[in-house]
């Protein structure tokens, strides 16, 4: 991406103040230089004497992207304005300013990008949109952004988004019917099968006790076989997703495969997204690009409350599956989070946790809450979009789960 600013001298802009949680113990004087510092930027500290590192150095990195050019050049290396090429460098960009700053600071570094640095040009215009090739990156940057757009771009926006969802759909959605609609089927067994529906490991397995050592065989006595599912209601899912900026592109395909699912008439789908609050989009289900636009990425994370909350929806817990779609940085209460998931389990929900539903290989997560999850006997992974039709059908049929081996 160019930036839009070069070659002129841009009018001063006043960063906002970044704000991080207090230091303990923290020395007020080197607390107040640490802050100018984070305010004023420059490669030689601007007089503050003050060496920013780990997160610090992380948030000012933020901070220059956006605010980097100055009135004058900068001692040895000019650090310059821009966020790279690419939607998917806007995307990281827009999960770090909200991982650093509150919702209203973000807000204004926003909109103080799409005037600065030309991303309304790239990302909003027509024409521009129709040279990129649209993904599931572009779909989350889209999404980052549509609060801040102006009403006259937002229909150029959702017409992306639509065709995005509708690519997914066609190559996801017959695949995941086919998978489901085969372990719903398994699901219903019947004792009078037809003979190509009879399932011959259950039927062996039952008739062991007539078994003919001198012709070697088994007299299948009693059949046992898979029966076709009715179309009533068999089980219910509830997909929980974080959506906070790190997990755009699982949102993505997260509502994708909610549509999937509550088109099926033997499953009953409930989609619930959440960062430190809780919506329920199960009413929008009909459409995946209402799902997305009803989502808001950013902000903290409360998986406890958002795991409540479902919970509380739960009527029968032995045939629901329960998918917790989330990186695991809990911003809410550990040890609840945890309790809620040991008593789903000991209820009979099939519990899924998927560090990630997307592409994009291993994520960053919270090991630890990782670690705790599997010695509730719920291991956490990353999953792809094609895995996951055969991760659900696995759930349905409460047998262990398709885990790819790490990476």
């Amino acid at each position: 991406m160019t930036d839009t600013t070069a070659g002129q001298a841009p009018a001063p802009v006043q960063a906002p103040a970044p704000v991080q949680a207090p230091v303990q113990a923290a020395d007020p004087a080197r607390e107040r230089l640490r802050r100018w510092r984070l305010v004023l930027g420059g490669d030689q500290a601007d007089g503050t004497g003050c060496t920013l590192t780990g997160r610090d150095a992380a948030m000012d990195g933020a901070l220059a992207a956006l605010y980097g050019k100055g009135d004058k050049p900068q001692a040895g290396r000019e650090r310059s304005a821009g966020l790279g090429a690419s939607a998917p460098s806007v995307a990281r960009w827009l999960g770090d300013i909200r991982d650093y700053f509150p919702s209203s600071v973000v807000q204004v570094m926003q909109r103080d990008a799409i005037d600065r640095l030309g991303l309304a040009s790239l990302l909003l215009e027509p024409e521009m949109l129709q040279a990129v090739e649209p993904d599931v990156h572009l779909v989350g940057t889209l999404l980052s952004l549509h609060k801040a757009m102006p009403e006259t771009t937002r229909e150029t926006a959702r017409a992306v988004v639509r065709k995005v969802v509708e690519e997914l759909e066609k190559r996801l959605a017959t695949r995941t019917r086919a998978t489901l609609t085969g372990a719903l089927d398994r699901g219903a067994r019947v004792q009078r099968p037809r003979h190509h529906d009879i399932d011959w490991n259950r039927t062996i397995a039952a008739n062991l006790k007539h078994y003919l050592p001198e012709y070697r065989t088994v007299v299948p006595e009693r059949l046992i076989g898979y029966g076709r599912a009715a179309r009533s209601v068999k089980k219910e899912v509830v997909l929980c997703i974080d959506q906070s900026g790190s997990m755009a592109a699982s949102v993505v395909y997260a509502s994708v495969f909610g549509a999937v699912l509550a088109s099926m008439r033997s499953i009953s789908t409930r989609l619930v997204v959440f960062d430190t609050a809780v919506v329920d989009l199960t009413d929008q289900l009909d459409d995946p690009v209402d799902v997305l636009f009803g989502t808001q990425l950013g902000g903290g994370t409360d998986i406890n409350r958002a795991l409540a909350y479902c919970q509380g929806r739960i009527t029968r817990p032995a045939e629901t599956v329960v998918v917790l779609i989330s990186d695991l940085y809990e911003g809410g209460i550990r040890d609840e989070m945890l309790k809620r998931v040991a008593a789903m389990k000991a209820s009979g929900v099939q519990f899924v946790a998927l560090l990630a539903l997307s592409d994009e290989g291993a994520p960053a997560y919270d090991r630890e809450h990782a670690a705790a999850l599997a010695a509730l006997g719920a291991p956490a992974f990353a999953c792809t979009p094609d895995l996951f039709p055969e991760v659900m059908a696995a759930a349905l049929e409460k047998r262990p789960l398709p885990i790819p081996d790490p990476v």
